[in-house]
């Protein structure tokens, strides 16, 4: 039975923290971070190095869409799956869906 068991733990595994990407975005102020995750329900942090957002992707604070700049440097958005955020906005939430 743990022979069996080992695999799929294995496998499991890859599906979480690997399935994030890290996407780079163009350089923004301390103040357009600020603005746009105060849009999009994020939570700002500021420190010594740099300043970001994080959110849950769906309006509220969280850590499932992030982005952080670094002071005087690009921006780096980390985002769950395959999507290509290519603005601040885009990267703190997710896509909206498309009736059928």
């Amino acid at each position: 039975m743990r022979v069996l068991i080992a695999p799929f733990i294995l496998l499991a595994g890859l599906g979480g923290p690997a399935a994030a990407s890290d996407i780079h975005l163009r350089k923004s102020t301390a103040d357009e971070v600020k603005s746009v995750c105060a849009k999009v329900g994020g939570n700002y942090t500021q420190d010594a190095h740099g300043y970001g957002c994080g959110t849950d992707c769906n309006g509220k604070p969280g850590t499932d869409c992030v982005v952080y700049c670094k002071t005087d440097d690009k921006c780096t958005a980390q985002v769950i799956g395959a999507r290509r955020p290519t603005s601040l906005q885009s990267a703190l939430q997710a896509p909206a869906r498309h009736a059928r």
